[in-house]
Protein backbone atom coordinates (compact mmCIF):
# COMPACT_ATOMS: atom_id res chain seq x y z
CA UNK A 1 0.00 0.00 0.00
CA UNK A 2 1.13 3.56 -0.73
CA UNK A 3 -0.27 6.43 1.35
CA UNK A 4 -0.24 9.81 -0.38
CA UNK A 5 -1.19 13.18 1.05
CA UNK A 6 -1.84 16.58 -0.53
CA UNK A 7 -1.93 19.73 1.58
CA UNK A 8 -2.11 23.44 0.78
CA UNK A 9 -0.22 24.85 3.78
CA UNK A 10 -0.64 28.60 3.08
CA UNK A 11 3.06 29.28 3.82
CA UNK A 12 2.54 27.59 7.22
CA UNK A 13 0.45 30.54 8.40
CA UNK A 14 -2.25 29.31 10.75
CA UNK A 15 -5.70 30.67 11.46
CA UNK A 16 -4.22 32.14 14.64
CA UNK A 17 -1.77 34.25 12.61
CA UNK A 18 1.25 32.20 13.70
CA UNK A 19 3.86 30.89 11.27
CA UNK A 20 4.52 27.31 12.35
CA UNK A 21 6.09 24.78 9.94
CA UNK A 22 6.43 22.40 12.88
CA UNK A 23 2.65 22.43 13.29
CA UNK A 24 2.18 21.51 9.64
CA UNK A 25 4.69 18.68 10.11
CA UNK A 26 2.78 17.45 13.16
CA UNK A 27 -0.50 17.34 11.21
CA UNK A 28 1.17 15.34 8.44
CA UNK A 29 3.08 13.00 10.76
CA UNK A 30 -0.14 11.90 12.46
CA UNK A 31 -1.13 9.80 9.42
CA UNK A 32 2.37 8.56 8.46
CA UNK A 33 2.18 9.11 4.69
CA UNK A 34 4.69 7.74 2.21
CA UNK A 35 4.43 10.65 -0.22
CA UNK A 36 3.50 14.24 0.61
CA UNK A 37 2.56 16.97 -1.88
CA UNK A 38 2.61 20.51 -0.47
CA UNK A 39 1.44 23.76 -2.02
CA UNK A 40 2.14 27.40 -1.08
CA UNK A 41 5.54 27.01 0.54
CA UNK A 42 7.92 29.89 1.26
CA UNK A 43 11.66 29.39 0.81
CA UNK A 44 13.99 32.17 1.89
CA UNK A 45 11.23 34.77 2.11
CA UNK A 46 11.50 37.63 4.58
CA UNK A 47 7.81 37.39 5.48
CA UNK A 48 8.41 33.84 6.78
CA UNK A 49 11.67 34.44 8.59
CA UNK A 50 13.84 33.47 5.64
CA UNK A 51 13.60 29.73 6.30
CA UNK A 52 13.26 26.93 3.77
CA UNK A 53 9.82 25.62 4.71
CA UNK A 54 10.05 22.61 2.38
CA UNK A 55 13.34 21.53 3.94
CA UNK A 56 12.22 22.15 7.53
CA UNK A 57 9.01 20.13 7.13
CA UNK A 58 10.82 17.35 5.29
CA UNK A 59 13.48 17.09 8.00
CA UNK A 60 10.87 16.87 10.73
CA UNK A 61 9.18 14.05 8.82
CA UNK A 62 12.42 12.23 8.06
CA UNK A 63 11.93 12.84 4.35
CA UNK A 64 13.69 14.38 1.38
CA UNK A 65 12.08 17.28 -0.49
CA UNK A 66 11.85 18.16 -4.17
CA UNK A 67 10.85 21.83 -4.42
CA UNK A 68 9.82 23.94 -7.40
CA UNK A 69 9.50 27.74 -7.12
CA UNK A 70 6.45 28.82 -9.08
CA UNK A 71 7.37 32.38 -8.14
CA UNK A 72 10.82 33.92 -7.71
CA UNK A 73 11.51 37.44 -6.46
CA UNK A 74 15.26 37.97 -6.19
CA UNK A 75 16.32 35.31 -3.66
CA UNK A 76 12.81 34.74 -2.34
CA UNK A 77 10.97 31.64 -3.59
CA UNK A 78 7.38 30.43 -3.35
CA UNK A 79 5.99 27.19 -4.71
CA UNK A 80 5.24 23.51 -4.30
CA UNK A 81 7.07 20.40 -3.14
CA UNK A 82 6.98 16.62 -3.11
CA UNK A 83 8.35 14.98 0.05
CA UNK A 84 9.15 11.32 0.59
CA UNK A 85 11.51 8.99 2.41
CA UNK A 86 11.27 6.48 -0.45
CA UNK A 87 13.86 6.37 -3.22
CA UNK A 88 12.96 9.18 -5.61
CA UNK A 89 14.21 11.29 -8.48
CA UNK A 90 13.01 14.58 -9.84
CA UNK A 91 11.82 14.18 -13.42
CA UNK A 92 10.54 17.64 -14.24
CA UNK A 93 9.64 20.90 -12.53
CA UNK A 94 8.56 23.94 -14.49
CA UNK A 95 6.14 26.82 -14.83
CA UNK A 96 2.60 26.44 -16.14
CA UNK A 97 0.96 28.99 -18.46
CA UNK A 98 -0.26 32.10 -16.70
CA UNK A 99 -1.67 35.55 -17.26
CA UNK A 100 -0.05 38.88 -16.57
CA UNK A 101 -0.82 40.18 -13.10
CA UNK A 102 -1.83 36.80 -11.72
CA UNK A 103 0.16 34.59 -9.36
CA UNK A 104 2.53 32.29 -11.29
CA UNK A 105 1.84 28.56 -11.10
CA UNK A 106 3.96 25.48 -11.67
CA UNK A 107 4.00 21.68 -11.63
CA UNK A 108 6.41 19.16 -10.20
CA UNK A 109 6.95 15.54 -11.29
CA UNK A 110 8.92 12.98 -9.30
CA UNK A 111 9.41 9.26 -9.91
CA UNK A 112 9.16 7.39 -6.61
CA UNK A 113 10.04 3.74 -6.05
CA UNK A 114 7.65 1.89 -3.74
CA UNK A 115 8.74 -1.71 -3.32
CA UNK A 116 9.37 -2.98 -6.84
CA UNK A 117 7.13 -0.38 -8.48
CA UNK A 118 8.06 3.06 -9.76
CA UNK A 119 5.13 5.45 -9.45
CA UNK A 120 4.99 8.79 -11.27
CA UNK A 121 3.80 11.53 -8.89
CA UNK A 122 2.79 14.95 -10.21
CA UNK A 123 1.63 17.84 -8.05
CA UNK A 124 0.41 21.31 -8.89
CA UNK A 125 -1.56 24.32 -7.65
CA UNK A 126 -3.77 25.72 -10.39
CA UNK A 127 -4.80 29.36 -10.68
CA UNK A 128 -7.95 31.15 -9.60
CA UNK A 129 -8.93 32.39 -13.07
CA UNK A 130 -11.00 29.96 -15.15
CA UNK A 131 -9.22 30.63 -18.45
CA UNK A 132 -5.86 30.41 -16.73
CA UNK A 133 -6.79 27.02 -15.22
CA UNK A 134 -7.84 25.77 -18.66
CA UNK A 135 -4.42 26.64 -20.14
CA UNK A 136 -2.67 25.08 -17.15
CA UNK A 137 -4.72 21.91 -17.55
CA UNK A 138 -3.70 21.78 -21.23
CA UNK A 139 -0.08 21.87 -20.08
CA UNK A 140 -0.60 19.15 -17.47
CA UNK A 141 -2.22 16.87 -20.04
CA UNK A 142 0.39 17.73 -22.65
CA UNK A 143 3.78 16.23 -23.56
CA UNK A 144 5.71 17.76 -20.65
CA UNK A 145 3.71 15.99 -17.96
CA UNK A 146 0.89 13.44 -18.24
CA UNK A 147 1.29 13.17 -22.02
CA UNK A 148 4.97 12.28 -21.76
CA UNK A 149 5.51 8.59 -22.65
CA UNK A 150 7.73 8.35 -19.55
CA UNK A 151 4.73 9.23 -17.38
CA UNK A 152 3.53 5.66 -17.50
CA UNK A 153 1.28 3.87 -15.04
CA UNK A 154 1.03 3.88 -12.13
CA UNK A 155 0.49 7.65 -12.01
CA UNK A 156 -0.77 9.86 -9.18
CA UNK A 157 -1.74 13.49 -9.78
CA UNK A 158 -2.58 15.48 -6.66
CA UNK A 159 -2.74 19.03 -5.38
CA UNK A 160 -4.94 22.10 -5.11
CA UNK A 161 -6.75 22.47 -8.42
CA UNK A 162 -9.13 25.30 -7.46
CA UNK A 163 -11.77 23.33 -9.38
CA UNK A 164 -14.90 21.69 -8.05
CA UNK A 165 -15.99 18.15 -8.96
CA UNK A 166 -18.04 18.24 -12.13
CA UNK A 167 -16.33 21.38 -13.42
CA UNK A 168 -14.75 21.36 -16.87
CA UNK A 169 -11.24 21.19 -15.43
CA UNK A 170 -12.13 18.31 -13.11
CA UNK A 171 -13.85 16.37 -15.91
CA UNK A 172 -10.85 16.75 -18.23
CA UNK A 173 -8.37 15.54 -15.63
CA UNK A 174 -10.64 12.72 -14.46
CA UNK A 175 -10.97 11.51 -18.06
CA UNK A 176 -7.20 10.92 -18.06
CA UNK A 177 -6.82 9.83 -14.43
CA UNK A 178 -9.96 8.95 -12.44
CA UNK A 179 -10.66 10.87 -9.25
CA UNK A 180 -9.68 8.71 -6.27
CA UNK A 181 -12.94 9.75 -4.60
CA UNK A 182 -15.03 8.60 -7.50
CA UNK A 183 -17.78 10.56 -9.31
CA UNK A 184 -18.80 14.01 -7.98
CA UNK A 185 -21.92 12.59 -6.29
CA UNK A 186 -19.94 9.98 -4.36
CA UNK A 187 -21.15 9.91 -0.74
CA UNK A 188 -17.65 9.66 0.75
CA UNK A 189 -16.29 12.74 -1.07
CA UNK A 190 -14.33 14.92 1.35
CA UNK A 191 -14.34 18.74 1.08
CA UNK A 192 -11.14 20.35 2.38
CA UNK A 193 -11.69 24.13 2.21
CA UNK A 194 -12.00 26.23 4.29
CA UNK A 195 -10.38 24.26 7.09
CA UNK A 196 -12.66 25.43 9.91
CA UNK A 197 -15.85 24.58 8.04
CA UNK A 198 -14.94 22.62 4.90
CA UNK A 199 -17.51 23.08 2.16
CA UNK A 200 -15.51 22.97 -1.09
CA UNK A 201 -13.71 20.00 -2.64
CA UNK A 202 -10.89 21.69 -4.55
CA UNK A 203 -8.00 19.50 -3.37
CA UNK A 204 -7.92 16.25 -5.34
CA UNK A 205 -6.07 12.99 -5.86
CA UNK A 206 -6.29 11.45 -9.34
CA UNK A 207 -4.91 7.96 -10.04
CA UNK A 208 -4.33 5.83 -13.11
CA UNK A 209 -6.85 3.07 -13.74
CA UNK A 210 -4.58 0.27 -12.60
CA UNK A 211 -4.42 1.73 -9.09
CA UNK A 212 -6.92 0.49 -6.51
CA UNK A 213 -8.13 3.05 -3.98
CA UNK A 214 -8.59 1.63 -0.50
CA UNK A 215 -9.70 4.82 1.24
CA UNK A 216 -9.71 8.60 0.92
CA UNK A 217 -10.04 10.82 3.96
CA UNK A 218 -9.24 14.29 5.18
CA UNK A 219 -7.22 15.04 8.28
CA UNK A 220 -9.45 16.79 10.78
CA UNK A 221 -9.10 17.71 14.43
CA UNK A 222 -8.30 20.89 16.31
CA UNK A 223 -4.68 21.14 15.19
CA UNK A 224 -5.53 20.64 11.52
CA UNK A 225 -8.29 23.25 11.63
CA UNK A 226 -5.86 25.94 12.81
CA UNK A 227 -2.64 24.95 11.00
CA UNK A 228 -3.71 26.13 7.52
CA UNK A 229 -6.77 27.32 5.63
CA UNK A 230 -7.02 23.90 3.93
CA UNK A 231 -7.30 20.42 5.39
CA UNK A 232 -4.95 17.71 4.16
CA UNK A 233 -6.40 15.01 1.90
CA UNK A 234 -5.04 11.46 2.28
CA UNK A 235 -5.46 8.47 -0.04
CA UNK A 236 -4.42 4.86 0.56
CA UNK A 237 -3.55 3.20 -2.74
CA UNK A 238 -2.68 -0.25 -4.01
CA UNK A 239 -0.36 0.31 -6.96
CA UNK A 240 -0.65 -3.25 -8.23
CA UNK A 241 -4.01 -4.70 -7.19
CA UNK A 242 -4.03 -8.41 -6.54
CA UNK A 243 -5.52 -10.35 -9.47
CA UNK A 244 -9.00 -11.71 -9.03
CA UNK A 245 -8.98 -15.25 -7.62
CA UNK A 246 -9.22 -17.93 -10.25
CA UNK A 247 -12.22 -20.18 -10.02
CA UNK A 248 -11.22 -23.78 -10.52
CA UNK A 249 -13.68 -25.99 -12.32
CA UNK A 250 -13.50 -29.67 -11.32
CA UNK A 251 -12.60 -31.88 -14.20
CA UNK A 252 -14.99 -34.62 -15.01
CA UNK A 253 -13.56 -37.99 -14.10
CA UNK A 254 -13.81 -40.72 -16.74
CA UNK A 255 -16.47 -43.32 -16.03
Amino acid sequence: MLRVLTYNVRRCLGADGRLAPERIAAVIAACRPDVVALQELDVGRARSGGIDQAKVIAEQLGMRSHFHPAMRVMEELYGDAILTALPSRLVRAEALPGRAGLEPRGALWAAITAGETEVQVVTTHLGLDRRERAAQTDALLGPRFLGDPACRDPVVLLGDFNALPGSGIHRRLAARLPDAQGPPHRAWARPTFPARLPLLRIDHVFVSRGVAVREVRRLGGRLARVASDHLALVADLDLAPAPAPRISVPREEPA
